[in-house]
């Protein structure tokens, strides 16, 4: 099975180092010295990677063969694909592989159907589903265990606890009212003052520490 494990950004230096845009949190497994890859497009590779080094926070890669910024920039926007075992699961119990979250049902604890993950968006601090509703429309789910309750493989679906809001913006704004009216009638405002807003009384939101990974 073939996954997208990094993008290549712009080149660093004048000596055909990349910056690279990582998609796995196994780098050091996916990118390491000696690692060939796949490429998108495909007549760009395949590459192997010569050396890796940490500059600033960023990734930077030297492919071999590549030996100035002219090769390196020809490479910008490339995507690095690796080849996986699909028997292969993540070292951590709670951490999962892109490829067996897509196509998971999302549910609630009482079954209601969400819809179905088509794609993990994976961001600085957490990863999120991109969730496809019945009626076609998208919702983006935090990957954190406040929400993520349950990911069962065996059934195949991602059981979920939302906060208000988050599935049906609705809910939000009804939430918000309620909040107004009980400030209200504990503590008036002074003459002249605006009535507070939704923004202002939304719940806040979970933890941003990732429950599991998308590989």
């Amino acid at each position: 099975m073939q996954l997208v494990v990094a993008r290549i950004g712009r080149a660093h230096g004048i000596k055909g180092e990349v910056t690279v845009e990582v998609r796995t949190d196994e780098p050091e497994l996916r990118l390491g010295p000696g690692a060939v890859l796949a490429t998108e497009p495909a007549a760009t590779g395949p590459l192997t990677i010569e050396a890796g080094r940490v500059h600033s926070g960023r990734l930077l890669l030297r492919f071999e063969g590549v030996r100035d910024r002219t090769a390196a920039e020809a490479l910008r926007n490339t995507l690095l694909i690796a080849e996986v075992d699909p028997d292969e699961l993540p070292e951590e119990e709670d951490e999962f592989y892109d490829h067996q979250l897509i196509d998971l049902d999302v549910v609630l604890a009482d079954g209601t159907q969400i819809g179905r993950i088509t794609e993990i968006s994976h961001l600085p601090s957490q990863d999120l589903f991109i969730v496809e509703r019945p009626d076609g429309s998208e919702v983006m789910i935090p990957f954190v265990e406040e929400i993520v309750t349950e990911i069962d493989l065996e059934e195949q679906r991602a059981v979920i606890t939302p906060p208000p809001g988050l599935i049906d913006e609705s809910e939000a704004v009804i939430a918000s009212s309620r909040d107004g009216e009980s400030d209200a009638d504990a503590a008036p405002g002074h003459e002249g003052e605006a009535p507070g807003n939704a923004d202002e009384a939304a719940p806040e939101g979970p933890d941003e520490t990732p429950k599991g990974d998308a590989r």
